[in-house]
């Protein structure tokens, strides 16, 4: 016999003599915001409970994917579990409709985190032995990601030395085996061998996780250029490419965010993850930011933000004609960063950028003080190698008390060091407030 302590059990189990402690609010869930969950179900009558731990798990933030043996389905249908989790069931190896959609190998790699609840015991010999012969076993043999049984069957099967024998091997290569519970059973017998609780199964899931430095934030990023029009084919922007914005909303959901994206017009493809809204305009973007502003905990003013626009546009292309010179009449735009810095009510931890020519950290700490920001992102534009285009960049973070230099890096790996930084500074800001 295995000696249980070996196997995880939740919280409430290891402390069981006190009745008070209850998973009506399940510690930690928020580390599966933006987390990718392959839910595999085996046969078996407990596969009833995989529909509360799909809406669990969708609850908690993370999204879920969904593969069913065939004996699965004699026991919960794929429609309900479609319904749950929002995505197609997958169902089959050979499926020529799934692999045009996401391939079992595309579907392994996509994966944070396999999770079979239930696992039987023949699933549990079969991937034991290393068998690939359905979909749920290939998948399994095919990922690099952590993987979980939450194991679930009659206490006689459980106990049989074969079934010891193959979770022993498993637990030996990594396999990290969630319960088995202990208690009555549907046929009848009571001991070990009882699926854990969803609730139970959803703790264990967010615990596999880190814990992420924005890990239940909201946050928005604006990023990229506007457009402001002068006519239907012309209008007024800048050189921004967005790059720096998307790759600080990347950072963020790394970092356990729920990230809103307020892009300009750009060319790069949004972060898998982020909720991403498409906009032209300053007035577009700014209405963009204040669309559910009261949810927002972090805001990043990323985007280059057209300082001015046309009066007028005009209806049809605008003609050359024969003056030399032609006066264009131009309006400021609305401050968006100093809009939702000077918010009376639910106003987020704000973080603006300054990308100037010259004088950098005198006007960077010039806007901070102005626009009333928590940060501002200063960099030097006026170098070829760095800021607007480039795949590069260098930036100071400057606060009110100090300056935080980080050095030319990608901006991909610049834009997680800001995260950590801008996670640091919010945690401080959390911590003087209570």
């Amino acid at each position: 016999m295995l000696n249980p302590l070996r196997f995880i059990q939740p919280k409430w189990y290891l402390n069981a003599q006190f009745p008070d402690e209850k998973l009506s609010d399940i510690q930690g869930m928020h580390r599966l915001t933006n987390r990718r969950i392959l839910l595999g179900i085996t046969g078996g009558i407990a596969a009833y409970k995989s529909a509360e731990l799909t809406r669990l798990l969708k609850g908690a933030g993370a999204d879920v994917r969904i593969v069913m043996t065939s004996a699965a389905t004699e026991f919960i249908t794929p429609l309900t579990l479609q319904a749950l989790s929002g995505h197609s069931v997958h169902l089959q190896l050979l499926d020529s409709e799934a692999e045009a959609g996401m391939g079992h190998i595309e579907l392994a790699k996509w994966a944070d985190l396999i999770l079979i609840a239930p696992a039987s015991a023949d699933f549990i010999a079969r991937f034991s032995a290393g068998m690939g012969n359905d979909l749920l076993t290939t998948l399994c043999l095919a990922s690099d990601a952590p993987i979980c049984l939450a194991p679930a069957m009659n206490q006689a099967m459980w106990r049989d030395p074969r079934t010891q024998d193959n979770v022993r091997r498993l637990s030996a290569q990594g396999v990290t085996l969630f319960g088995p519970g202990v208690g009555a059973q549907a046929c009848g017998d009571t001991g070990p061998g009882r699926m854990l609780e969803p609730e139970e199964l959803a703790e264990l899931t967010a615990e596999q996780f880190q814990h992420g430095a924005l890990a239940g934030k909201r946050v928005f990023i604006t990023a990229g250029p506007t457009r402001e029009p002068l006519d239907p084919v012309r209008y007024i922007s800048n050189h921004s490419s967005g790059k720096m914005g998307y790759a600080l909303a990347e950072a963020a959901i790394d970092a356990g965010a729920s990230v809103k994206l307020i892009s300009g017009p750009v060319t790069l493809a949004p972060p898998a993850r982020a909720e991403c809204v498409q906009v032209e305009t300053a007035e577009q973007m700014l209405a963009a930011s204040m669309d559910g502003i009261d949810s927002c905990d972090l805001f990043i003013a990323a985007a280059a933000v057209a300082d001015y626009r046309p009066v007028a546009i005009a209806e049809h292309k605008i003609k050359k004609g024969s003056e030399e010179i032609m006066e264009l009449r131009l309006v400021k735009n609305p401050d968006i960063v100093a809009t939702v810095a000077g918010l009376a009510t639910s106003r987020p931890f704000t973080v603006g950028f300054a990308a100037e020519t010259r004088d950098v950290i005198g006007y960077a700490r010039s806007k901070l003080a102005r626009k009333q920001l928590d940060l501002i992102v200063a960099n030097d534009v006026s170098n070829p190698e760095i800021g607007f285009n480039s795949d590069d960049n260098a930036v100071t973070l400057v606060s009110a008390q100090e300056e935080i230099n980080l050095a030319q890096a990608s901006k991909r790996q610049l834009a997680r060091q800001l995260i950590e930084q801008i996670a640091l500074y919010i945690s401080r800001n959390d911590s003087s407030t209570t």
